[in-house]
């Protein structure tokens, strides 16, 4: 009998789900373009879920596991959200005493996006062109400075793959998120920067950074990016990388919600001004498999199998 009512109580709840405002968590400070993909996302929800209110709480640090953790150990009914970024497959590695299980600890709802990033430098260097940033590149060695959001931070992965690829260590220096990284880039604070599209365009457009390169396989057709080569393009061949983004609840939420969410999910992927925005930062929305739970899951635990390797060889860890 107590079964019975327990399901019952689940099933009254699922069907009126959402009945009060959902938040979804940003592992990440507020500004920086994990937070401008979930405020964009978070309006698009809005819609397919009711027009509920739908906020976005930052909670950063400690590469993206202290947001995250705070969202396993949130009340499992649908109105606790988590959206990360590749931090979901870096944590397991980044973080030793993780708090909780990245594979097991969450149900998956769907990708969102794809961001290729972009290697972007001061206004001030002396370089106009990806050869000409190479040449000043070897004629610095030991004296560059490559700026980073935070350990675990999309432009740190990235840093790190730049590095290994050029065979040449520089002095890293972490900000805590991406808009203070991005303001003494601007600034001539720090020399270079590999961020994602959704963080670089505007500055880009601005003139405000120089633009070198992206990192996705092939070129972008971004009006602000259409005319930069790709890293691989340029003889770092294999190089490539794009910061993906992911909408995760806490394990146990009712099936019956999560296929609610799910269905939303996969609308407002749909909406044009959601993808409208996406694009005119060369962010990619998702539309292939990966929005079921069951791949984006199986896409989760292959991209952490990836970057173990990478983070254990740089040996910096984010605890």
């Amino acid at each position: 009998m107590a079964v019975a009512l327990a399901a019952a109580v689940l099933v009254g709840h699922a069907a009126e789900f959402p009945a009060k405002p959902i938040s979804i968590i940003v592992p990440f400070p507020a500004g920086g373009p994990t937070d401008r993909v979930a405020r964009d996302l978070a309006e698009a929800l809005r819609k397919p879920l009711g027009g509920v209110s739908i906020v976005v709480d930052n909670v950063a640090g400690a590469g993206s596991s202290i947001g995250s953790a705070k969202a396993a150990r949130a009340t499992p009914d649908g109105y606790t959200l988590l959206l990360n970024h590749i931090g979901m497959a870096t944590m397991p590695t980044l973080v030793r005493n993780l708090p909780f299980k990245v594979e097991s600890d969450f149900e998956y709802l769907g990708l969102v996006d794809e961001v290729p990033m972009t290697l972007v430098s001061k206004p001030g260097l002396p370089a106009a062109t990806y050869p000409q940033l190479a040449a000043w590149m070897a004629q610095n060695k030991g004296r560059i400075n490559l700026g980073n959001a935070g350990v675990g931070s999309a432009s740190h992965l990235c840093g790190l793959l730049v590095q290994a690829a050029l065979q040449m260590d520089m002095t890293t220096v972490p900000y805590k998120g991406a808009a203070p990284a991005m303001t003494d880039l601007i600034g001539g604070q720090i020399d270079l920067m590999c961020d994602q599209t959704t963080n670089t365009t505007s500055q880009i457009e601005a003139k405000k950074v120089k633009a070198f390169a992206v990192t996705s396989a092939k070129r972008l057709g971004t009006p602000a990016l259409k005319s930069l080569p790709t890293l691989q393009e340029m003889g770092l061949k294999g190089f490539e990388v794009s910061i993906w983004h992911g909408l995760y609840a806490p394990k146990g939420t009712p099936p019956a919600v999560l296929a609610k969410l799910n269905a939303a999910l996969k609308l407002a992927l749909k909406d044009p001004d959601f993808i409208k925005k996406q694009e005119g930062l060369g962010a990619v929305v998702v539309t292939d498999k990966r929005l079921e739970p069951a791949e984006h899951k199986k896409f989760v635990a292959a991209e952490i199998a990836k970057w173990s390797p990478i983070i254990k060889a740089a040996g910096v860890y984010a605890d």
